[in-house]
Formats: structure tokens, sequence, C-alpha cells
């Protein structure tokens, strides 16, 4: 920046300032901070990209699926998408166990690759976070003539 000034004999003389122009802030704005992701953030996207798998009949034990089916028949109760699902979030990685049923007759380790290859993708692209593994338990296996487990009905209406 170029600055003019006047001497006592009237005369103009350029003067260099010494002064920078700063950006406010410094850097990239998108660098400026910190992002944390919450377990529960990441296990509900697993939990929708595992489900998402053909074969892939339940997630959770069978107690965890009762005790689900009973809370999703109360009013105002949400379904639970994390059932199942496991996270240990860091600031860059996370580690994820699910646990899964399948459907009778599929071949178990084809889902379990199909799972974890849709779970590690979802949840890298949509929260940036490196997955380091997927540990797949299967409590389970639907028969086709097993009925779904409903809860009795409430005996006071």
């Amino acid at each position: 920046m170029t600055e003019m000034t006047t001497t006592p004999e009237g005369d103009s003389e350029p003067q260099v300032s010494t002064r920078k122009a700063t950006r406010r802030g410094g850097g990239d704005p998108a660098t400026r901070g910190r992002t944390t992701i919450a377990d529960g953030v990441v296990e509900k996207i697993a939990g929708l990209a595992a489900r998402e798998v053909p074969g892939v009949h339940a997630m959770g034990s069978g107690l965890a699926r009762t005790f689900g089916a009973v809370r999703d028949r109360v009013p105002g109760g949400a379904k639970s998408v994390t059932r199942g699902v496991k996270a240990e979030v860091g600031e860059v990685q996370t580690a994820l166990d699910l646990e899964i049923v399948v459907d009778y007759g599929v071949s178990i380790i084809d889902v379990s690759r199909a799972v974890r290859e849709n779970v590690i993708a979802s949840v890298e692209r949509m929260t940036g976070l490196e997955v380091v593994e997927v540990n797949i338990a299967v409590s389970d296996v639907k028969l086709p003539e097993e009925e779904e487990e409903e809860p009795a009905p409430p005996r006071i209406q």
C-alpha cells in the first residue's frame, strides 16, 4: 500500500507502508473448527445400510428384537434403526459391531460380505470417517414357517 505524505517544505514524497493487508481467520474456511460425530449417528447409518442388503431379515438378538417390537407398538415410540449396531467413533476412524438375523437359504458369507461393503461405503461417504472394521455376528436364521415375533396385544384398551 502506498501513501503520500507531505513534508514541511510542501514536497510530496511517496512512502511505502509497512502494514500488511491481512485476511481475517486465515486459511480455508472449511478447515476452521472441528466436527464431531456421535456414536448414534454412525449407528443409524450402519443400521440402515445393513438392512438394505437382501438376505438380512432383522438386526439384533432375539431379546432385543422382542423388546424393540414392544417399543415399536407404543404410541409415539420410534422404530429403532440402531438395534443390533454398536459403534466406537474416534476423531478420524470408527469400528462397528453388527448383530444380524439372516433369511434361511441365503449364503451367510455372501450376505456378510455385502453388509460389510454397504456399511463401509455408506458410513465413509456420509461421515468421512475411515471404517477400520465391521464385525458381524449372525445371531439367528429366519425360517420360512416361523411367525414374526409379535407381542401379545395389550389387555387394557
